[in-house]
C-alpha cells in the first residue's frame, strides 16, 4: 500500500475521501439525469442512483467524522490510502474483466461506478480498523515505555532506599556498640566515684554542715548517674542481647511483677487487677521489663489517691493489644508524644523520681517485637498505655 503514500500526501487524507465520496455522488446524479432523459425505467434508474449515491454519503460522512475518532491524525494517511487500494483494485478488475472476457462487461456505466464506490468504501473501513489498531498499538508502546521508565526509576529508588536502610543500620550498630562500650566503661570509674565521696562522708565527722550537704548532692548526682548509665545500657542491650522470641505466658509475667512490686504497692495502698491474660510471642525477660515499667509508672504518677491499676488484652487479627490503665494525673496530649523520647522528663526529680528512660525502653522493646506503644491519656483522668504483640504463631 505503501506506493500510493505520494498520491495521498500530495492530496491530503481528508480532501482524498472527500473527493471520492463527492465523485460518486455527482457520478450517480449524472447518470441518473442522462438515463431519464433516454427515456430509462425510473424505478431501475433510482435504485442505481440510491446505491452509488449511498457509498458516496458514506465516504463524505467519513471524511467530516475522521478528525471525531480515536484516530491519530498521523494514521489518516492510512485511511485515505486503504480507500484509494479498494477503488484501484476493483478498479483494476473491471477493466482487465471488459478487456480480457468475452463480450467485456454489458453495461460498464452502471457495474463500474456501483462496484468502484463499493471498493472505496470497503476500503476506507479497512483503514478506519487499521487507523484505530496503529492508535491503539502507539498507545501501548508509549504507556510501556512509560512502565518501564516508572520501573527503572522505582528500581533505582529500591537500590537507593536499600543503600541507606544499611548504612543506617551499620550506623545504628556502631551507635548500639558505642552506647554499650560507653555505658559499661563509665560504671567502674563512677562506682569509685560513688564509693569514695561516701568514704569521705564517713570517716570525717567534723565537717560542717555545708560541706556535707555538698557530699550529699555530689552522692546522689553519682547515684543518678549510675542509673542512667545502667538505663542506656538496657537500652542498648535489646537487641544485641535479646533472647530467641518464643511463647511466653503474659499471665505468669503479671504474677511476676506484682510480686516484685508487692512492698510497692503495699506503701501506696494501690491496687493492681488483670483480666486473663494470653500467650505472646515474645522474650520473656524483655517483656517483664515492659510490663513492669508501665505498672511502676501507674503507681508512681498516681497522684494523692490510691492507685488503682489494671491491665487488659484484647485481640487484634494476629496480635494482641495489651493495655495498662491507670486513673492517675494523666498526660497533656501536647507531650504524648515526646515522653517516648530518651530522657524526656515531665516533672521535676523533686516531684517524681526517674532517668527518662523507662518509655523510650519500653517503646525499643516493642519495636524488637514488631509491635507499637500508644498512650491515649486525659490530664487528670488518668491514662492507657497500650502495646501491641504479636501473637503466638499456633494460636494465629
Amino acid at each position: 500500500m505503501t506506493r500510493w503514500k505520494p498520491i495521498v500526501s500530495l492530496v491530503g487524507p481528508r480532501r482524498l475521501i472527500l473527493f471520492f465520496g463527492m465523485m460518486y455522488v455527482v457520478v450517480a446524479t449524472g447518470r441518473t439525469i442522462v438515463r431519464l432523459s433516454n427515456g430509462g425505467t425510473p424505478s431501475s434508474v433510482f435504485l442505481i442512483w440510491f446505491l452509488i449515491s449511498v457509498f458516496g454519503a458514506v465516504l463524505c460522512y467519513g471524511s467530516y467524522r475522521l478528525p471525531r475518532t480515536s484516530i491519530d491524525d498521523e494514521y489518516y494517511p492510512y485511511v485515505a490510502g486503504w480507500s484509494l487500494v479498494g477503488f484501484a483494485i476493483i478498479l483494476t478488475v473491471l477493466v482487465s474483466y471488459h478487456v480480457l472476457a468475452e463480450g467485456g462487461i454489458a453495461n460498464p456505466s452502471r457495474a463500474i461506478p456501483i462496484l468502484t464506490s463499493l471498493g472505496t468504501t470497503a476500503g476506507y473501513g479497512i483503514g478506519v480498523h487499521d487507523g484505530k489498531a496503529r492508535t491503539r498499538e502507539r498507545e501501548l508502546e508509549h504507556r510501556n515505555r512509560a512502565l518501564e521508565a516508572t520501573q527503572r526509576e522505582l528500581e533505582e529508588t529500591v537500590a537507593r532506599l536499600e543503600r541507606s536502610n544499611r548504612q543506617l543500620e551499620a550506623s545504628n550498630e556502631r551507635l548500639e556498640q558505642f552506647a554499650y562500650a560507653a555505658s559499661h566503661d563509665l560504671q567502674e570509674p563512677l562506682r569509685m566515684v560513688s564509693s569514695y565521696l561516701q568514704l569521705i562522708d564517713r570517716r570525717n565527722d567534723d565537717l560542717d554542715a555545708e560541706t556535707e550537704e555538698f557530699l550529699k548532692y555530689a552522692v546522689d548526682g553519682a547515684d543518678r548517674m549510675r542509673r542512667m548509665i545502667d538505663g542506656l545500657l538496657r537500652y542498648s542491650r535489646v537487641e544485641t542481647e535479646g533472647e530467641p522470641l518464643e511463647p511466653v505466658d503474659l499471665e505468669t509475667v503479671f504474677e511476676e511483677i506484682c510480686d516484685d512490686l508487692s512492698v510497692k504497692i503495699a506503701e501506696c495502698d494501690g491496687e493492681v487487677t488483670a483480666d486473663d491474660l494470653p500467650r505472646v510471642e515474645g522474650d520473656e525477660a524483655q517483656l517483664r521489663q515492659l510490663l513492669g515499667n508501665l505498672i511502676r509508672n501507674a503507681l508512681e504518677y498516681s497522684g494523692e489517691e490510691p492507685p488503682s491499676v489494671h491491665v487488659t488484652a484484647e485481640r487484634n487479627g494476629a496480635d494482641w493489644r495489651l493495655s495498662v490503665s491507670d486513673d492517675g494525673i494523666g498526660i497533656d496530649p501536647a507531650e504524648q508524644e515526646r515522653i517516648f523520647e530518651m530522657f524526656q522528663r515531665l516533672h521535676t526529680r523533686e516531684e517524681h523520681e526517674g532517668t527518662g528512660l523507662g518509655l523510650a525502653l519500653c517503646e525499643r522493646i516493642a519495636e524488637r517485637h514488631d509491635g507499637t506503644i500508644s498512650v491515649d491519656s486525659t490530664p487528670g483522668n488518668g491514662s492507657t498505655f497500650t502495646v501491641t504483640l504479636p501473637a503466638c504463631a499456633d494460636e494465629a
